[in-house]
């Protein structure tokens, strides 16, 4: 579970920023907005100081702990996506992938440990092996919402350890009228100097004499940008270095979206809805790099120089992800009576055609005078024939394709009663999911030897596969660029049976069917001052896999694994108002989390007659004991700060670990596997604040001040049979993906028609993934400290038109993860600053 990630934009549209008005993470009512009307039928905004008022209220009456972050606030800060919006929020950070937020943790709770639903329907992750939803596909003009409930109440899904992040979409009846907007950007990639577009477009009105509501948008944006990357994967031993690359990324990402919301009210307590999500993602990316190996010696000093093998390789891969979402339910009411029925169909997919896995070319001979300088930012330099195409020759071209997909459905039932100071709410729900991942792998090389798989006649120097310029590189020197159609072009009309890769192409492939009837009652009392909330979930999941066991020389046999259990999921959450301003709430809740699908899948691969990778099937769920204790008061009418402390007793957390020397891997070397541990614990504070500063002389008396920070650090035992030792060793690690500091800083402004953001965030280093050998810290990989700046500007040139700037990553900070301690590098990629500039028109 807690396997290492690898990482769509969200921004509002002028009357959704109108209506749905939000500040630095805190709940609004359902429909609730806080306008104004001027002469004639014109609505504006009243502001954000409006918004506070809204959301501190609808906090303070929430039966449990929850962050909202809204269109308006999405917009508020040139965030790409949902994860970077979430990431503000307190308790809440963000995984980059290229610079992108992609990933969130909580709490320091890895991403494999939330779950994501859009308009209560479950986000089924289109990642083949994982649980976790990248949100970096999710785009956002249509987004009303992202709530993040970080306690759950019975009637919730208990699949979060650490939030479940909520989705939801514009409905017709949130607006007082006719909504139509729309926007139009460009964006700026400092790195590559590209310059990219995007659209959106919101419709919003209500039919039938106001009965019938109808909510549709669309959202689409292109990205073109880069990155540079200098990166040795942790090939360090006593300060010298075996291996280094350097890799030069080209991506080019479009997200696109389209929602369609229909809402039926014919009479009071009678209503009927539909809710539609359609999202897609595709990156479609050129990796070119060089790599040194081979080194003579077995490795190089700083400074040092040596002889070493050479190569020039091209990945171009592009993969689409796909989430498609459809939840039809209805809501009748009856005297104290409420009945909920709701219906939902998810699919996640992810498609990834035939890629270039990797086109490689090695030097004709190894190459003297190879040197490196500084350990952080690893500085390659060599001879002038490192750098000339003459000097490679073709060595062998990988291909693959996959496809991965992901369908949950669900049916549930809800019934409430209303008595004079309780409600009494019970229901079921039946969840159906199904996991599915097919691969398949081919390779050519240069063996004339090897029967079916050589590209036969033809040149195989590199200078025949390069095209002009050379590769814009700012972390040293790689060459020329090498072009993925016409190393495509040397296998392209071969026999693909002949080149099949039987092991890759059979190892990973496994389907899963995981299925859960839950049941829940719950009851929440008000008295005097008192909100109490108490409840029970019983969750009954019967799980299915089959994959496949390959031997050395191919041969694959089936395999399955069925299994039942049942968890039982307590649950206690009250509140007292110290006095109309103070509130006090404490929670203790019970969540469960099943394992990842790559860990789960049952399939084992023997490469040879000492090594093995295997699959555990018999994974337990994990399972958390949470308590939360907090208080908040409010400032005035539109201020607040809050202090809220949490503790997870977390069982059975899985990591990988090696059985080699261990039952029926006793004579084995290396057998890699996923066991469950015994407990984890994670204990922190959440600390936030904000206000507007309408204390302060004019003009300070415009500044909107934010500022949160969550405080926490985390411990788990892990372990593998040590054949010296002749015994299991443990040592205690932290989580991965959890730093001890994470903070968040905003100032505002807000003056007429201007209204300007500048944010910092922050968090400090964490583990990303421990090394080979998973008893020694020194080679764990660790994220250094990451600070990002990012600054944004509104103009509004009338009611109807506004003008924003937007400007991420002002500091130009990089991604560097190192090996044990900060002087041995892992990976060192840098971004560049990204600029937009967008108009939005709206009219009622």
């Amino acid at each position: 579970m807690f396997a290492s990630p690898t990482a769509a934009p969200l921004r509002r549209s002028a009357l959704a920023a109108a209506v749905l008005a939000l500040f630095s993470g805190h709940a609004m009512a359902e429909g609730q907005a806080f306008i104004a009307a001027e002469a004639g039928s014109t609505v504006v905004v009243s502001g954000q100081r409006a918004s506070l008022r809204n959301a501190i209220a609808a906090q303070e009456k929430a039966d449990n702990i929850i962050s909202v972050v809204s269109s308006d606030d999405i917009g508020g800060l040139p965030d790409k996506n949902a994860a970077e919006a979430l990431a503000r929020l307190p308790g809440v950070s963000v995984q980059r992938d290229q610079g992108e937020g992609r990933y969130i943790t909580v709490r320091g709770l890895g991403p494999d440990l939330n779950a994501v639903t859009i308009n209560g329907a479950l986000v089924p992750s289109p990642e083949a092996g994982r649980r976790a939803v990248a949100l970096d596909i999710l785009p956002a003009g249509l987004i009303r919402t992202l709530e993040v409930s970080k306690t759950l109440l019975p009637e919730m899904d208990a699949n979060s350890l650490g939030a479940t992040v909520e989705v939801k979409s514009l409905s017709a009846f949130d607006l007082p009228g006719t909504l139509l907007s729309g926007n139009v950007g460009a964006s700026h990639d400092g790195k590559t100097g590209k310059t990219s577009p995007s659209a959106g477009a919101l419709w919003a009105q209500r039919f039938m004499d106001g009965k019938l509501g109808v909510a549709a948008g669309v959202s689409a944006e292109k990205r073109s940008f880069g990155s540079d990357d200098v990166e040795t994967g942790g090939a360090w031993s006593n300060g010298r270095l075996s291996s280094l690359e350097l890799r030069d990324y080209l991506p080019v990402r479009k997200r696109a979206a389209f929602a369609v919301n229909l809402d039926y009210r014919p009479e009071a307590g009678n209503s009927w809805f539909l809710r539609s999500f359609l999202s897609e993602f595709s990156d479609n990316e050129v990796r070119d790099r060089l790599t040194i190996s081979n080194i003579a010696g077995g490795s190089l000093a700083d400074g040092e120089t040596g002889t070493a093998r050479a190569e020039r390789r091209l990945r171009q891969r592009k993969y689409t992800q796909q989430v498609r979402s459809l939840v039809l339910g209805t809501q009748q009411k009856s005297g104290d009576w409420t009945l909920d029925i709701k219906g939902g169909l998810s699919r996640a997919t992810e498609d990834t055609p035939e890629a270039l896995n990797d086109g490689r070319f090695r030097g004709l001979s190894n190459f003297a005078g190879v040197k490196f300088t500084d350990t952080e930012q690893p500085l390659l330099t060599g001879p002038a024939s490192l750098y000339d195409p003459a000097s490679y020759a073709l060595n062998s071209i990988t291909l693959q394709k996959r496809y991965s997909k992901d369908d949950e459905h669900h049916a549930r039932i809800d019934l409430a009663r209303k008595f004079d100071v309780a409600t009494l709410k019970f229901g079921a729900k039946l969840s159906r999911r199904e996991k599915s991942n097919d691969t398949d792998q081919w390779a050519y090389n240069s063996s004339k030897a090897t029967s079916g798989n050589y590209w036969g006649a033809g040149p195989v120097s590199m200078s025949s596969f390069v095209k002009g310029g050379s590769l814009d590189f700012d972390l040293g020197a790689i060459g020329v660029p090498l072009d993925a159609a016409l190393i495509r072009a040397c296998v392209a009309g071969l026999d693909r049976d002949k080149a099949r890769l039987a092991t890759e192409s059979v190892i990973n492939d496994y389907r899963m069917h995981e299925d859960i009837n839950a049941m829940y009652v719950q009851n929440a009392y008000d008295f005097d001052a008192w909100h109490i909330l108490g409840g029970v979930r019983a969750e009954r999941t019967s799980f299915e896999a089959a994959g496949s066991q390959v031997d050395s020389v191919g041969v694959a046999t089936s395999l399955s694994r069925e299994r039942s259990y049942t968890n039982w999921l307590p649950n206690l959450q009250t509140r007292y108002d110290l006095d109309p301003h103070t509130s006090v709430r404490a929670a203790w809740t019970q969540a469960v989390v099943r394992a990842n699908f790559s860990q789960l899948a049952p399939g084992v691969s023997l490469p040879s007659n000492t090594e093995a990778v295997i699959g555990n099937p018999d994974l337990k769920p994990l399972k958390a004991n949470n308590l939360d204790l907090g208080v908040e008061r409010v400032l005035g009418n539109d201020g607040v700060v809050s202090a809220y402390g949490f503790y997870k007793d977390i069982k059975n957390f899985t990591y990988t670990t090696n059985l080699a020397g261990t039952g029926q891997w006793a004579g084995y070397t290396s057998a890699t596997s996923y066991a469950n541990g015994d407990t984890a614990k994670v204990k922190g504070l959440e600390l936030s604040y904000m206000q507007p500063l309408r204390m302060l002389p004019a003009p300070f008396n415009r500044l909107l001040l934010g500022a949160n920070a969550t405080l926490s650090n985390s411990s788990a035992q892990i372990g593998r049979y040590d054949k010296a030792a002749g015994r299991q060793v443990n040592r205690t690690i932290r989580l991965p993906g959890q730093s001890n500091q994470v903070m968040n800083l905003m100032l505002g402004y807000e003056a007429g028609p201007i209204s300007t953001r500048l944010a910092l965030n922050y968090k400090s280093p964490y583990l990303l993934e421990m090394g080979g050998d998973i008893l020694q810290q020194s080679q764990d990989h660790i994220v250094d400290r990451q600070k990002q700046l990012d600054f944004s500007l509104t103009w509004q040139l009338s009611k109807q038109l506004a003008v924003t700037f937007e400007a991420a990553n002002l500091n130009n900070e990089k991604y560097y993860v190192y090996q044990g301690t900060k002087a041995y590098n892992v990976q060192n990629e840098q971004y560049g600053r990204t600029y937009k500039l967008s108009l939005k028109a709206s009219a009622f």
